[in-house]
């Protein structure tokens, strides 16, 4: 090959790979801001339990919902991180049961679970378990950023064994909480202010918790039957 046609060998490859990038850039631009289903209602796909290649059997899909049936299926967890989303599920507890979502999750094998790294909006019994009581000012109850910042309505939750809807946003350095409708915590997700709240909470001590602006979501085992449907995010 002669230094002409290398020269325009070369000028295409650079011309091909921008193109590629830009086709790149521009199919995530187009993805953020569109609602995606994290779940199909019929298989888990795109999920996986903690720290495993694939689904353990305690985790199931029943009547189009995502079911821990029982204790041993560790966190489920997204195959895919997210940065600032806004997150909108179905939830529905056992009686005198314990769950959550979690966000910002890296999974690493220093960490022995996800709330390891990541911080939980808190699915609970409010009548029943006795997780409710702990905690400062109802900062363990349905709706709270567990153990720093309490729902502002503690009516907001429906009782065990009946549907509640959640929406969880993380955008710009901000987190709310939303349950059946109402916001119910509007809190810092990073700076000082979420230091502080860190500092004041049982996690003060933990080494990368809450530390990561990206990460991917987890819901909990906490060796309760738990149900979750009508999964959807939207990234920011």
């Amino acid at each position: 090959m002669n230094f002409t046609n290398w020269r325009a060998f070369t000028k295409a490859g650079v011309v091909a790979l921008f193109s590629l990038a830009l086709i790149s850039n521009t199919a995530e631009a187009q993805e953020k801001g569109k609602w995606v289903k994290l779940f199909d209602g019929k298989s888990l796909n795109g999920w996986h339990s903690w720290q495993s290649d694939n689904v353990l059997p305690q985790w199931k899909v029943e009547d189009g919902a995502i079911v821990l049936a029982e204790k041993g299926g560790k966190d489920l967890v997204t195959d895919k991180e997210y940065g600032d989303f806004e997150l909108e599920l179905e939830w529905k507890i056992s009686e005198s049961g314990n769950s959550g979502i979690i966000y910002h999750v890296i999974e690493d094998k220093k960490y022995c679970c996800p709330y390891s790294t990541g911080p939980e909006i808190q699915i609970l019994d409010d009548e029943k378990h006795p997780d409710a009581k702990a905690g400062k000012a109802g900062n363990h109850k349905s709706g709270s950023l567990y153990d720093m910042m309490p729902p502002t309505d503690f009516a907001a939750v429906k009782p065990a064994g009946q549907w509640n809807k959640a929406k969880v946003v993380i955008k710009g350095g901000r987190g709310e909480s939303w349950l059946n409708g109402k916001k119910v915590v509007d809190f810092p997700a990073q700076g000082g202010e979420w230091d502080k709240l860190v500092s004041d909470s049982k996690f003060k001590t933990w080494e990368g918790f809450g530390a990561s602006s990206k990460g991917k979501i987890a819901l909990q085992d906490h060796g309760n039957k738990v149900s979750f449907r009508n999964i959807r995010i939207k990234e920011l």
